[in-house]
């Protein structure tokens, strides 16, 4: 996959550019948890590079640092995988071994997805940084974007995000991410205005991903079953979880009225 047309998005001030490879021992050195992760990754990447260090100084966005969290910094990699490679369990990995917010583009082929998780200090660890929920695109084909691609990708210039600190343009990925995953399912790709905005496209795209997976156990479940009485409850069951579904696209179509 070309990563040229996701870097240049970013629109990444010179002086933000490290452009180093990133050598699969510092990978090592940290916390991998099983020797089998290790081979995944011995196995799997075939390249990464530190593309940028977002700072202050290059960006003009000040550090966040509360008592959960500091952010001095944002590095963007990108990172290559063979095509055997499982790339979920990578992305979980590479967020997970470096101590700083990561924005990270994998590539596996022609295909690949934009992926962060939030850090913040682990409760059981002084001076160990942990890992929150890790959110990532779809694949998708930089040289073959569909429209709402196409707007995720122009909507990651780092000079149109939140500025208020680093924490706020990380979280300002996020919302884009976000923003391309309602826009799958409302066919419109629209960014939150607002934080609290952000926060319920962030709760309505979980609970529309719970709800479809208790529809899809559900007709599991009444394929299976023998009993007609049962079989009814299940699909009444279901017929009224396709109504709070459709309720629930209704919420992911912002700015529309």
């Amino acid at each position: 996959m070309s990563l040229v047309k996701v870097i240049e998005a970013f629109s990444l001030p010179p002086d933000a550019c490290v452009n180093q490879r990133v050598p699969k021992k510092l990978l090592f050195e940290q916390d991998i948890p099983t020797a089998a992760d290790k081979r995944q990754i011995q196995d799997s990447i075939e390249e990464m590079i530190w593309v940028a260090a977002l700072k202050p100084t290059n960006i003009g966005v000040p550090i966040f640092k509360d008592n959960v969290r500091e952010y001095l910094e944002i590095a963007v990699i990108t990172t290559k995988l063979r095509i055997s490679a499982k790339p979920t369990r990578i992305i979980e990995l590479i967020h997970r071994a470096i101590p700083y917010p990561v924005v990270l583009i994998t590539s596996v082929g022609e295909s690949g997805c934009l992926s962060l998780a939030h850090k913040r200090w682990s409760q059981g660890e002084i001076g160990k940084v942990v890992i929150e929920d890790i959110r990532r695109t779809d694949d998708f084909v930089p040289e073959a974007l569909n429209a709402e691609e196409a707007s995720f990708i122009a909507s990651l210039k780092i000079s149109n995000l939140p500025n208020q600190d680093l924490y706020a343009l990380y979280q300002g990925f996020i919302d884009c991410i976000a923003a391309l995953a309602a826009s799958k399912i409302s066919g419109r790709f629209a960014l939150p205005g607002s934080k609290d905005q952000a926060h319920s496209l962030s709760d309505n795209l979980d609970e529309h991903a719970r709800i479809q997976r208790e529809i899809i156990m559900l007709r599991a479940k009444a394929e299976k079953e023998k009993q007609l009485n049962r079989r009814v409850e299940l699909n009444l069951d279901i017929k009224r979880l396709e109504e709070e579904l459709a309720a629930t696209q209704d919420k992911l179509r912002i700015g529309e009225t």
